[in-house]
């Protein structure tokens, strides 16, 4: 199949970037990466302080795309079938029924997701690996497109169940939104003021054709040295003397298929080592782990990164 030119689509893409900047304002840069991850076809860790509008930016595009969007809010008591649903038995047939659970939409938004337990936790791990759920030994498809979009914050560790990294790693990127800048909060107080933008948004996509926009990004054309840069970085991360886990080989497919939808957001068909650089902390970072004795020297998975990127060879042609 010969490579598309990707000028044709891409004003689909400025449009859905737009209209979600109608809501969030000042972010284009994770706007641009979180629709990057929602074009490869994977799930948003977004991990941040309370209030700077996590939520908000997933109802945003959930709305943009026009798909089905459902919101689960994670608390100590949910069970794992509140989330995939439950068989119930039907006293009129006699036989059980499946009650679908909030999983079955196009946009989910697992909010405040490390508040629940772990068996609860787990409960996403099938579906946002093989796009299914499992219920009493009978298998279940989603629909399609399908990602998850979670929300965490820090700063509330009091009650709080860290993910695993099971559960870290089926996740594209890990974003953060930050603080706005003085100029960007007082146009958020403009904005704001009358109502609620999120209430006047409307689609600028349907589901299709966000799925065309996804197969256009996956034959955007990644060079051998590319290939070979992506592998080398992982490898670095696993030889790294400071490194106690580092990046799985679904983590160098994550940056591959992240890499394509940068390089088809951004007007290209083709992807260059700055897409690559420039993903490599959101998509490398919440795979790793530091060791013990190496946290208390100050290293960081930050500061690993920049090292990596700075010692590995940059492919030229």
């Amino acid at each position: 199949m010969n490579p598309i030119k990707v000028e044709n689509t891409h004003p689909a893409v400025t449009k859905l970037i737009d209209n979600i900047q109608k809501v969030l304002i000042g972010k284009r840069s994770v706007i641009e990466l979180m629709v990057s991850a929602v074009l490869a076809n994977g799930h948003v860790l977004l991990e941040d302080v309370p209030g700077v509008g996590k939520t908000m930016l997933v109802r945003a595009l959930a709305k943009s795309i026009g798909g089905a969007f459902k919101r689960i809010q994670f608390t100590p008591d949910l069970l794992p079938t509140d989330v995939t649903g439950v068989a119930i038995f039907n006293q009129k047939s006699l036989e059980f029924e499946f009650r679908q659970g909030p999983l079955f939409a196009n946009v989910i938004l697992a909010d405040e997701i490390n508040r629940t337990s772990p068996k609860t936790q787990s409960s996403l791990l099938e579906a946002m690996e093989e796009r299914s759920v499992t219920v009493d030994g009978v298998t279940y498809r989603l629909e399609d497109p399908f990602f998850v979009m979670a929300t965490q914050n820090p700063l509330e560790y009091e009650g709080t169940f860290p993910l695993p990294e099971a559960q870290l790693d089926r996740f594209l990127m890990q974003l953060s939104l930050g603080y706005p800048s003085v100029e960007e909060e007082m146009r958020m107080l403009t904005r704001f003021s009358e109502a609620n933008p999120l209430n006047q948004l409307e689609p600028v996509m349907t589901a299709e054709e966000l799925k065309q926009l996804q197969e256009q990004a996956a034959r955007v054309k990644v060079s051998d040295g590319i290939r070979e840069y992506i592998v080398r970085l992982c490898h670095r991360t696993r030889d790294h003397h400071h490194i106690y886990l580092g990046v799985s080989p679904r983590g160098a497919l994550a940056l591959y298929r992240a890499a394509q939808a940068l390089a088809f957001v951004r007007g290209r068909d083709y992807v260059i080592p700055d897409d690559v650089k420039e993903l490599v902390p959101v998509t490398f970072a919440h795979r790793m782990i530091v060791k013990p004795e190496a946290r208390l020297e100050g290293a960081t998975v930050d500061r690993i990164l920049t090292v990596i990127l700075a010692e590995t060879r940059v492919p030229v042609s």
